[in-house]
Order: structure tokens, then sequence, then C-alpha cells
């Protein structure tokens, strides 16, 4: 799975790194997304695809 991260269309919410910290962060400027891993471990799977779903701005999508 690669991970993709738009922070132009992220509002900063932060629920993409409160659930998963390992992968996503937020700037600390302006509190958009930063991606640390745009591929996720195998154990990350499920988190990173909850906080996909869950990105308020849908500023995330993953490609399998």
């Amino acid at each position: 799975m690669r991970v993709h991260a738009d922070p132009v269309a992220c509002i900063g919410s932060g629920v993409c790194a409160l659930r998963v910290p390992e992968v996503f962060d937020q700037d600390e400027d302006d509190g958009t997304v930063v991606l640390l891993r745009a591929e996720p471990g195998p154990g990350e799977t499920d988190a990173v695809l909850e906080a996909i779903e869950s990105c308020p701005a849908r500023a995330l999508r993953a490609d399998r």
C-alpha cells in the first residue's frame, strides 16, 4: 500500500496524526498533513485506512 497526502486540500484537523502518528504528522506552521512514510508497515494498514476514511477534507488516499 502506498499513501498519498494532499496538504493543499488538508484543513488541519489532525485526525490522521492522532490515529497513526508513525505515518502522519502536522506542519508546525499551518497544521496541514505531513506524510512521514508513504509505505506503512503491514501492521499499520488498518489504522491508516481508518485515518483516510476519517479525514474530513478527503486529503488522504491509498493505492494498493
